[in-house]
């Protein structure tokens, strides 16, 4: 009988996707520069409004693996500050994006945890000819009061960006194992992605839940 318990919460964890799951209308996203800690304990960061969801970002500081967040800082951080076409947080940035036009069908999935890896994908299952930019973001979701942060957060831990060229608009389909940095809590993993088109305008969101979870943003 335990075997089979066991069986059926292994079966259940590994069914992680974006299936059935609400679409965002927007994205939220917060960066804030390693070297500030304060920043991140500040209770009057930026909430996520009705039907957006919270991506946090630690951009690399200029203390490098000095400074005080740098163990959560990810290089694409700033690849992605200078896609939204801004510079370095000084020592916070906010940016909004609503999802516009017409919706793509978007999907994105992880499976579990294993030698340091997740595996992950992102699926463009209909949208149009292109071209588009897939971002996918490995994230560990935070409840306010853990880890120092008096917000909820989805801290981003790993990023894949994929670029989908000009084409047919048939189906188009990303799939990697993604490190998994040290000190991550493997139990509050999950996928977020979206999809950009040629002018950077969001068209999709996507974010996946467990079989079971309760779906924390």
């Amino acid at each position: 009988m335990l075997l089979v318990a066991a069986g059926s919460a292994v079966r259940a964890q590994s069914s992680c996707s974006s299936d059935g799951r609400p679409a965002p209308a927007a994205l939220l996203e917060r960066f804030i520069t390693a070297d500030c800690d304060t920043c991140w304990a500040a209770p009057d960061a930026a909430r996520a409004r009705l039907g957006e969801l919270a991506l946090d970002w630690i951009v690399p500081g200029a203390k490098g693996e000095d400074a005080p967040l740098a163990a959560a800082a990810r290089s694409e951080a700033q690849a992605r500050l200078e896609a939204l076409g801004r510079g370095r947080p000084l020592p916070v940035d906010t940016a909004r994006g609503r999802r516009q036009g017409r919706s793509a069908a978007l999907r994105v999935a992880h499976g579990l945890p294993f030698n340091g890896y997740i595996g992950a994908s992102i699926e463009l299952k209909a949208g149009g000819p292109g071209p588009w930019t897939g971002w996918l973001a490995l994230v560990e979701s935070l409840p306010a009061g853990t880890e120092g942060t008096p917000v909820a957060r989805n801290l981003v831990r790993n990023v894949l960006q994929v670029s989908w060229p000009a084409g047919t608009g048939g189906r188009r389909l990303e799939s990697r194992p993604m490190n998994i940095p040290e000190g991550a809590h493997l139990d509050r993993l999950r996928v977020v992605g979206w999809l950009e088109d040629a002018r950077g305008v969001i068209r999709a969101i996507s974010e996946s839940v467990c079989a079971g979870g309760d779906g924390r943003r």
